[in-house]
């Protein structure tokens, strides 16, 4: 760290102050087992974007002077965590019981040989991308020893697998339009959440610093992994969990965790960029309908625009504004707008004047307002980072609510541009002072989902649904998420699985991938598989590219067309499952999608598991991800499971082989899980979910059923039902209300097996 000796310490409250020779560093107890280790490298003060409130509590922790082994060391004990801090602020993290979980590297970094001038030259001549080869120092940096055994998780939506080990990954977040693979190093969000499984614990760490960084896991050397900065603080959160879940609850702590949406949001929803009319958005809303093809929600992208103005309509493609959008309502349909943050730079338009007159954008280093493109041309930037910024911002959802709008989709929000990325200079705000390009770029995004949810609770009152391509840690408070622009390739849906899980160990609980795939051609195969895996994700919708081939269920054979109504007519008869798994998330931070380590981190079989996922605690799930795949091996954790479909009985911790026709995806339920569904509708609501069936597996258990309105906040205030289902070793099931506040409980439940 470069601090020098040791000079002082000091128990201030919550915090311990250590003063050495060139500098002064702290520890902040926020709870017995989260510790943030803060050296103000730039600035005196956090000022997080992700965590908002006191996070602190009063803990009862001791602070001790020692010498170690010829060293001075300063002794942080609470219940749970002994952090022993050094010279040059080393500082190492164990258990309550002495085992070391987390220690700071004492040695340089040794990264492998770098290649030859000559060698650079060689290739930069035949056209290869030479950038990025050299091993940076950071001016931000701490290096972590490596035992060995470790196997990393979290970061967000970057591609690759599961675990992360031996990977080197960047927070910057990107609009890369090119077919994503493993080597890419970010993509959209910026979540620098790490989780680390040892064999003698697990612990996350969250770096809270929204500048460019680096996490490099092992890749440069085998013997640490490090996180870098180009800037800002060391700003870090150890959260240590006796399970991997109490480090997901610790992050989502601090963070936040994903509220209970409206429930229309978790059924189908159809998206294309390329619906340029009325008329097709018509037809498209019809042929559901005719179809028997449920579905809740079509998306609008930016053809509804006018010229690609944010808060305006396209009268002479789209009608009367909103017509289209209360025409398709009357058939059950709720409308999803796109809305960009790019202004169009226009004279005359009211939004752009009335930013200019207000200084509502971002500005030059010379203090002009700074101009890029984007779809409407040239273009300018709101300056989320004031508040009277994200207030202008949330009053004009008014206008999309007046559209008849039940949801914003917010895109381009890295920012993206099209003459290329924003200088680092260009000028933002951080509240009250200036600060560059480079600070805000990866909050920006989610200083715009939180500026959108403001103004529809304001304005609509009911649970915000927003969808943003960008965002930051913390985000998942504001918005749903998805992987951003996939393509129609086999390895964009093998991906989607450790993606979909990623994000959720990262508190980005509502996330999907765009069924389908969005660019190149879908194939009819692609397609099945992909809506057999998107059933089960969070954010279930089928989206597709101007260009690319229409990807609706009818638009391939009559099997594709089953095979599609088959499994989104499964998702709606689960929905009161999801629906108590986000009631749940909103209290525990722990996600929809759940990858098999999350629950039985001591099983090695499951550490780096990229082809399975777990629906809450109850259902495993087995998608077919290989094309031509008939059969596909499945993996059983500890503990019994039954075929969902056909009651086949499968033991834990073996692997099976397993029949998966393409019209089959394998689901199996944990024996004595009790998964609650609902008669299949063409949208929720459709009639009143007066029935409950409980589907019974055998085997003892326990499950708690929530039910609301599925709209507003008033569960908050109580407004909510929970049965509680009990099923003894005998397979008799009984159940009781716990909790009577929503008035309107089920007429009928039945129990099926």
């Amino acid at each position: 760290m470069g601090l020098g000796k040791l000079c002082e310490f000091e128990k201030q409250a919550n915090k311990v102050c250590f003063t050495y020779e060139r500098g002064t560093a702290y520890l902040e107890i926020i709870c017995e087992n989260i510790v943030n280790v803060f050296l103000p490298c730039e600035t005196q003060d956090h000022r997080s974007k992700a965590i908002e409130g006191e996070k602190a509590i009063p803990v009862d922790f001791s602070v001790t002077g020692k010498r170690e082994q010829g060293a001075d060391v300063v002794v942080v004990e609470t219940e749970q965590l002994t952090v022993k801090v050094f010279d040059d602020f080393y500082v190492d993290f164990y258990k309550a019981d002495g085992t070391l979980l987390c220690a700071d590297s004492r040695k340089e970094r040794k990264p492998r040989p770098a290649l030859s001038e000559k060698s650079l030259a060689v290739l930069k001549a035949e056209g290869h991308d030479v950038s990025g080869g050299e091993s940076l120092s950071y001016p931000v940096q701490t290096v972590k020893v490596m035992d060995g055994d470790e196997k990393f998780y979290g970061l967000g939506d970057k591609t690759g697998f599961l675990n992360k080990r031996d990977y080197e990954y960047e927070n910057w977040n990107s609009d890369i339009p090119q077919a994503h693979t493993d080597s890419f190093k970010a993509l959209y969000k910026s979540v620098p959440f790490l989780i680390t499984l040892k064999s003698c614990g697990v612990f996350g760490l969250f770096f809270d610093n929204t500048n460019k960084s680096c996490f490099n896991l092992g890749k440069e050397n085998e013997g640490y992994y490090f996180y870098g900065a180009a800037a800002g603080n060391l700003d870090y959160y150890f959260i240590y969990g006796e399970k991997m879940p109490e480090v997901v609850k610790g992050y989502t702590y601090l963070t936040g965790t994903t509220p209970l949406p409206q429930l229309w949001t978790l059924g189908f929803q159809q998206s294309r960029w390329g619906y340029d009319s009325a008329e097709m958005i018509r037809e498209i809303a019809g042929t559901y309908r005719k179809l028997l093809i449920p579905c809740d929600v079509i998306h609008f992208d930016i053809d509804y625009m006018d010229g690609y103005r944010v808060f305006t309509w396209n009268e002479e493609d789209f009608g009367t504004p909103g017509g289209i959008i209360e025409e398709i309502g009357r058939s059950g349909f709720k409308t999803v707008c796109i809305v960009d943050p790019g202004v169009k730079r226009e004279q005359g338009y009211a939004k752009y004047d009335e930013g200019v007159a207000n200084d509502y954008y971002a500005k030059t280093p010379e203090g002009e307002v700074y101009v890029n493109e984007v779809w409407p041309g040239e273009a300018v930037y709101p300056d989320f980072g004031k508040k009277e910024v994200r207030d202008w911002w949330a009053d004009n959802q008014r206008c999309m609510l007046s559209f008849g709008a039940s949801g914003i989709w917010n895109d381009m929000n890295e920012p993206a541009s099209f003459r290329g990325e924003l200088p680092a200079d260009v000028m933002f705000t951080d509240e009250d002072r200036p600060s560059p390009h480079s600070a805000v770029h990866n909050v920006y995004g989610h200083l715009m989902a939180k500026a959108t949810y403001d103004g529809l609770k304001k304005y609509d009152g009911k649970r915000p649904f927003i969808i943003t391509r960008a965002c930051y840690a913390g985000t998942q408070k504001y918005a749903t998420v998805w992987t951003g622009d996939n393509q129609s390739l086999w390895a964009h849906l093998q991906m989607a699985v450790p993606q979909l899980c990623n994000l959720g160990l990262s508190g980005l609980s509502f996330a999907g991938t765009d069924v389908g795939g969005f660019g190149a051609d879908c194939t009819p195969e692609l397609l099945c598989r992909w809506v057999e895996l998107g059933a089960f994700s969070p954010l279930f919708r089928n989206h597709s590219s101007n260009g690319s081939i229409f990807q609706e269920p009818w638009r391939f054979d009559e099997k594709t067309l089953e095979i599609n109504r088959k499994f989104i007519c499964l998702r709606y008869q689960l929905l009161p499952y999801f629906y108590d798994l986000f009631w749940k998330g909103e209290k525990t931070g722990l996600p929809v999608i759940r990858p098999l380590v999350l629950h039985y981190e001591k099983d090695p079989n499951t550490w780096n598991l990229n082809d399975e996922f777990l629906v809450g605690e109850h259902l495993l799930v087995a998608p077919v991800l290989t094309q031509g795949a008939q059969k596909r091996m499945v993996y059983f954790p500890e503990g019994i499971w039954y075929d969902f479909f056909t009651g086949k009985e499968y033991s834990g911790g073996e692997y099976d082989l397993v029949s998966a026709p393409l019209d089959v995806c394998p689901v199996f339920a944990k024996a004595g899980s009790m998964i609650p569904t609902w008669e299949v509708m063409q949208y929720t609501g459709e009639k009143p979910y007066d029935t409950l069936k409980l589907k019974v597996f055998k085997g003892e258990g326990v499950y708690v059923h929530y039910q609301d309105n599925g709209a507003d906040f008033a569960y908050r205030d109580g407004a909510y039902n929970l049965y509680e289902f009990r099923q003894d070793a005998s397979g008799e099931v009984c159940h009781r209300m716990l909790q009577e506040g929503y008035g309107t409980p089920y007429r009928k439940i039945e129990y099926v097996r």
